[in-house]
């Protein structure tokens, strides 16, 4: 059985209490969770020990109005290392310490948070992450899941606290500077979300003159960056956006298509509105200069969408929110 770590951030009272509120009713996960202590084993201090789950890659960054207009990014989102079943120097190190630390989200409706019910961990991402952490260690009880927050994806990575990252993960050429990535698993472009009650019936009205919230280091605060704002509202996860738009803070969500999606399905008060910006591909994140652990990662991801896992997947966590076919998903190479 995998295992995860959790420790409190530091935030407002009233935010706090609210997430806490829209966590339990939502999504049932808790407060936001951070992992403490990487993969080789060296926990923060005062860190707590972790605790058992229940059953279970060159350019200059793109400017915002040159995504918009559908221009491509200045380097290729495709490339990454062949895919390989070999164990280089990377992959025997995680042998020999007898675990693999995945980082993943627990804030994220049908991609990754506990299941109210059972306890267990769930989503998209979980699934994968399961698939890639059995198939490399050749034992899901070696498997340890780390809740890992959005603005903290890359520094996670550089400092060792996890081997992989499977969280809703744009590649970026800026990204590809710093870490590695697997090949793409997942077609994504950045969506608004905001309350049924609001006037704006686009996303262009959305974010004119408003208050809007993202979370930091993601693709959508990049954009909102570029748009004509009120005010840029910067959090930790996405789920802190929400809870804000709850309370009537902000005027306005951006994120993902898919978590967009997972957001008005977990709460009927918002909206998912017409209009799609920055279109792009989500990998698997791991350390630069990894490469046969990437190499290994891209052999998963060939065998888990060549046996119908990935589809399967598709079809039982995404499906019913994106009313889209898995193909308009799957990100073809090229």
């Amino acid at each position: 059985m995998g295992t995860i770590t959790e420790r409190g951030r530091g935030r407002t009272a009233v935010l706090r209490a609210a997430r806490t509120a829209a966590a339990l009713a939502l999504l049932a996960s808790g407060a936001l969770v951070l992992g403490a202590g990487g993969p080789h084993g060296g926990a923060g201090a005062g860190a707590p020990a972790q605790l058992p789950l229940a059953a279970g890659q060159e350019g200059a960054e793109q400017s915002g109005q040159a995504e918009r207009s559908g221009q491509a990014e200045p380097c290729d989102l495709y490339r990454s290392v062949p895919p390989s079943s070999a164990d280089g120097a990377a992959v025997q190190a995680i042998k020999a310490r007898r675990s693999l630390v995945v980082g993943i989200d627990l804030n994220s409706y049908r991609w990754g948070s506990r299941n109210p019910n059972n306890g267990q961990l769930e989503g998209f991402d979980i699934d994968l992450a399961r698939a890639i952490g059995t198939a490399i260690m050749g034992d899901p009880e070696k498997v340890v899941f780390k809740a890992v927050p959005t603005a903290d994806r890359i520094k996670y990575i550089k400092e060792g606290r996890v081997d992989i990252i499977v969280r809703t993960m744009s590649i970026t050429c800026e990204r590809l500077e710093e870490i590695a990535f697997s090949r793409p698993y997942f077609t994504t472009s950045q969506r608004v979300l905001v309350p049924r009650t609001s006037p704006a019936r686009s996303l262009d009205e959305a974010l004119n003159g408003t208050t809007a919230c993202a979370a930091t280091g993601s693709s959508a605060l990049e954009e909102l960056k570029t748009r004509p704002l009120k005010k840029l509202v910067p959090v930790e996860n996405n789920l802190d956006c929400l809870v804000l738009m709850q309370l009537g803070k902000v005027d306005a969500t951006m994120t993902d298509d898919g978590l967009a999606a997972g957001q008005a399905a977990q709460d009927q008060t918002v909206k998912v509105l017409d209009g799609e910006v920055r279109p792009g591909v989500m990998g698997v994140a791991m350390l630069k200069g990894s490469t046969d652990l990437t190499a290994r990662v891209n052999q998963v991801l060939n065998d888990y969408y060549n046996g119908g896992a990935w589809r399967r997947a598709y079809d039982t966590w995404l499906k019913p929110y994106l009313l889209d076919d898995a193909d308009r998903h799957w990100p073809a190479p090229r």
